[in-house]
């Protein structure tokens, strides 16, 4: 995408591709983002983990209480797009759920 081929980009990018820890990633977070920014992107996340394992945009709404216009734009990116959420969710195979994490989370 053109308007995202910037030096500022590049740097954030960058930024985040330095950083050693998931600490180190949580604290730059904050910093950087809302709370709700960070949850939105959260769930954007895990929308993807649900429709890459097979959920429908109901059953993904209904455990995330996300819209469907989001569920819609997460899946759109997880089939049409650049490969990120792929990346993302292959890396992550083998850790928790969505639906676990949030059980925790109680």
């Amino acid at each position: 995408m053109q308007a995202l081929n910037n030096d500022s980009v590049e740097r954030l990018c960058t930024a985040f591709a330095s950083l050693n820890s998931e600490q180190d990633v949580r604290d730059f977070l904050e910093d950087l983002c809302t709370i709700k920014e960070i949850l939105d992107m959260a769930s954007r996340l895990d929308a993807a983990l649900l429709l890459e394992s097979g959920k429908s945009y109901t059953e993904v709404s209904d455990t995330l209480s996300t819209s469907s216009a989001t569920i819609s734009r997460v899946n759109k990116a997880l089939h049409y797009g650049t490969g990120g959420y792929k990346a993302v969710i292959e890396h992550l195979k083998g850790t928790d759920t969505p639906q676990t994490t949030r059980e925790k989370h109680r």
